[in-house]
């Protein structure tokens, strides 16, 4: 019973230990969160800067953040700061070597915030891989593809690749390329794709619609026509007029070719 008891009185002040390490580090967790997302929200309502920054700057409050409440944490069981930093040191290699990648990837995370080659809602195309930007922090960018599926990119790769910004303008250019037969009039036809993309709001006058004649392929001579939009319009404006010249080429007479296979009879 004695033994019992002194067990007891040697383990009651490591569970008091515990229990304050514990209650520190549930507070310190929830205030990162509240203050991170203080961060976020202060930076989000400056009209001069994006969201873009507000995310990464929260990111990085919440991560500093969390390695002070680590230190105190450690503190609380008599682990002293200056003592960890000593044995940080001693494993600065073997984190380094380990951490490499990860490292990497903060460090691009610092350039993409600094030379802003994309910011959240914009679409774009990194090595390949096409999404809306919804989030970058310390680590990674997040993109939603089209059809709402969710892409991670390593910051690190993401800086290394050639980045595509679909939206980092205002305006876009339409190319759509329409072949007709040699036998139609290319005059009409092109005066039919002109009247067309004048009479849609969505088109921009300057700079003007543009209708040439650009290749006179196997079985269709190609126009294309370049139409310059808001880049909001592009995909819409695209869609209505592929449609609108079919249905104008069909009243007016215009064909357009198609590959297609011509059943020959045999004499006798």
């Amino acid at each position: 019973m004695e033994d019992l008891i002194a067990q007891a009185g040697l383990l009651w002040p490591l569970a008091i230990t515990a229990t304050k390490a514990l209650v520190v580090l549930v507070i310190g967790w929830i205030a990162t969160g509240v203050i991170s997302g203080a961060v976020r929200r202060r930076i989000n309502a400056t009209p001069q800067l994006d969201q873009t920054l507000g995310n990464f700057a929260a990111s990085a409050v919440r991560w500093v953040l969390l390695a002070i409440v680590l230190v105190a944490v450690l503190g609380i069981f008599g682990i002293q700061a200056t003592s960890l930093v000593a044995m940080l040191g001693a494993a600065t290699l073997a984190i380094g070597l380990a951490l490499q990648g990860t490292l990497s990837d903060l460090a691009a995370g610092f350039m993409l915030v600094l030379f802003r080659p994309y910011k959240l809602g914009q679409f774009v195309d990194i090595g390949g891989t096409s999404g809306t930007v919804k989030d970058l922090n310390l680590f990674f960018t997040e993109l939603v593809t089209a059809d709402n599926v969710q892409i991670i990119v390593p910051n690190g790769q993401a800086w290394g690749a050639i980045i595509t910004n679909f939206s980092a303008h205002s305006t876009r250019r339409v190319d759509i390329v329409f072949g007709i037969d040699y036998g139609d009039d290319i005059e009409t036809a092109k005066a039919v794709i002109l009247r067309l993309a004048e009479a849609d709001e969505r088109v921009l006058p300057d700079p003007a619609p543009w209708v040439r004649v650009t290749n006179l392929g196997d079985s269709s001579v190609d126009i294309t026509t370049r139409l310059w939009c808001n880049a909001a319009d592009y995909w819409e404006l695209k869609f209505a007029m592929t449609q609108a010249v079919k249905e104008a080429f069909d009243k007016e007479g215009i064909s357009i070719p198609y590959p297609h296979s011509v059943e020959i009879k045999k004499a006798g």
